[in-house]
């Protein structure tokens, strides 16, 4: 008798676990998604026909592999049909406003600009973010940090890091962009007479990049923090391959090549990661100053917010796995995003040398034989219709997803568009950067004027290079500052044009890069 008492105990819980676990995965993985499907469909709103489980990801992928198999014929940036195959395919046959299925996650492409600024609005900054896929994805790669918070930790998230990006701590940031780009035109200059003049320079941006963001928000350098600039690049390329298997059921738990590799280096960031906290906590615990610009970045605030959590002062404070996380989340995006628009702001200078020799023109009227300061920026009005041309063809990322955590509505009247609890809304932002109804027929053309100070602005919702609305890029004023420091003493140090040698081949890897770099050909003008 005992031992029934015992067995039936402990089939309990167990019962009661097994009957949750098949409760969940038939909600997630069949009545939920019929519930979006019926309503959506009873809108209008239609698409390819998916697979069970599978969705419509084997067409994604074959769709993609066709288009990136091989390089461009021409250094064309009609790029869209390339990088987003599907969208074009369907976008043609469903009409802009459609859903396909990744898995067994509906995405419901969305286009209108009406929508996605309401989509990207207040209004729904709460009850939308990130969804379950994305965020497993991301899970090793970045970890709790604030591009995969959702909700209430979102804001608090946003609310510690924002004020590190504010204009006035920018400007001290300036001094330090210049040191480190003084000393990449110096090695561009090394490379130059040792090798001659052809140069890859995406490799050079990214390791300038990296030294911006070390400095400036970690208190470290390049040389220092190059470790985690490889590890992270390296669980970036496993993410990317591991995540297409996540729509199995439980897959996240099924042993594999990438997962092991993944927890072996994801172990030696986080620990590389920890060491540096501790060396910023012990400056800090005995009053010394730092030798860079630790004290006013983004580490030195994370910490004294992880220090309100040990005293007990708020509930969302940050954690020490919260802390490693986020310092994942801005080594990555300071670094990965700075990285790629200078590779490509350089790439179409160089093959667009009357804009080019504009920049510069600009660059010496305003800065003489100086570097850029905080002050004249501002004044570099060529420059920055160049960075936002840059962003609009090449924006680093060409998707922008927000996942519905409880029925909304988008819209009204007749284009009144009501999105499911569950379902996904997917901006196809370089479709949109692209869409000729809105740029003009020249809308593949490198045509910075259409930036130009005064000009009305048929784009306005439209340009989406860092998102828009309270979950926009918390460091885009930094990323656009950089961008005018570096291009600028760049533009003053080299006359650049395309190498024979470069390959036109765009690639998705989470973020939009060119495929073989950019090799240019640098010509140091006397001015240093």
């Amino acid at each position: 008798m005992a031992l029934c008492i015992v067995v039936l105990v402990l089939a309990l819980p167990l019962s009661f676990l097994l009957t949750r676990t098949v409760w969940v995965t038939v909600s997630c993985y069949f009545l939920t998604p019929a519930r979006i499907r019926r309503i959506l469909a009873g809108q209008g709103v239609h698409g390819p026909s998916a697979r069970l489980l599978v969705g419509n990801l084997r067409d994604v992928s074959a769709l993609v592999a066709e288009a990136t198999a091989g390089d461009m014929g021409s250094l064309s940036h009609d790029i869209v049909g390339r990088l987003l195959p599907h969208y074009v395919r369907w976008s043609k046959v469903y009409g802009r406003l459609f859903v396909y299925w990744y898995g067994s996650e509906p995405r419901v492409c969305v286009t209108d600009a009406g929508m996605v600024r309401e989509l990207l609005s207040s209004r729904h900054a709460h009850v939308t973010g990130k969804s379950w896929l994305q965020r497993q994805g991301a899970k090793h790669f970045i970890g709790r940090g604030l591009l995969m918070a959702n909700g209430a930790t979102w804001s608090h998230q946003r609310h510690v890091v924002a004020p590190a990006f504010m204009a006035d701590r920018l400007k001290g940031r300036v001094g330090h962009m210049v040191d480190c780009t003084r000393q990449t035109v110096r090695a561009l200059r090394d490379a130059v007479a040792r090798a001659g003049n052809e140069v890859e320079v995406g490799a050079h941006m990214a390791r300038l990049a990296g030294d911006i963001i070390a400095r400036t928000e970690f208190g470290t350098s390049y040389n220092t923090g190059k470790r985690i600039f490889h590890l992270i690049e390296e669980l970036q390329r496993l993410t990317a391959r591991s995540s297409r298997y996540l729509w199995v059921p439980g897959s996240q738990y099924f042993p594999s090549k990438y997962r092991r590799e993944i927890k072996r280096l994801n172990g030696e960031l986080e620990q590389v990661l920890k060491e540096s906290i501790q060396r910023s906590h012990e400056i800090t615990d005995e009053g010394r100053t730092p030798s860079s610009a630790c004290g006013m970045g983004l580490l030195r605030m994370l910490l004294a917010e992880m220090e309100k959590k040990k005293s007990g002062h708020g509930e969302l404070g940050y954690d020490a796995q919260m802390m490693i996380d986020e310092c994942k989340t801005f080594f990555f995006a300071g670094h990965e995003t700075s990285a790629l628009l200078l590779t490509w702001a350089i790439m179409l200078l160089a093959t667009n040398p009357s804009w080019q020799d504009k920049a510069r023109a600009e660059v010496a009227h305003v800065c003489g034989d100086a570097p850029p300061t905080a002050d004249n920026l501002p004044k570099l009005t060529v420059l920055q219709m160049v960075i936002n041309e840059t962003l609009r063809l090449y924006p680093p990322a060409t998707l922008l997803p927000r996942m519905a955590f409880e029925d909304i509505t988008l819209g009204a009247g007749a284009g009144e568009l009501r999105v499911p609890k569950g379902a996904s809304v997917w901006i196809p932002v370089l479709a949109i950067h692209h869409d000729e109804a809105v740029w003009g027929a020249d809308a593949h053309e490198f045509r910075p004027d259409r930036f130009a100070p005064g000009r009305a602005r048929p784009w306005a919702g439209r340009f989406l290079p860092f998102a828009s609305g309270p979950r926009n890029c918390v460091g885009q004023a930094y990323a656009m500052v950089e961008a005018k420091v570096v291009l600028a003493m760049l533009l003053a140090s080299f006359r650049f044009g395309i190498s024979d040698e470069y390959r036109h081949a765009p690639v998705n890897v989470l973020t939009l890069r060119p495929r073989h770099g950019v090799p240019v050909r640098l010509l140091p003008l006397t001015r240093q």
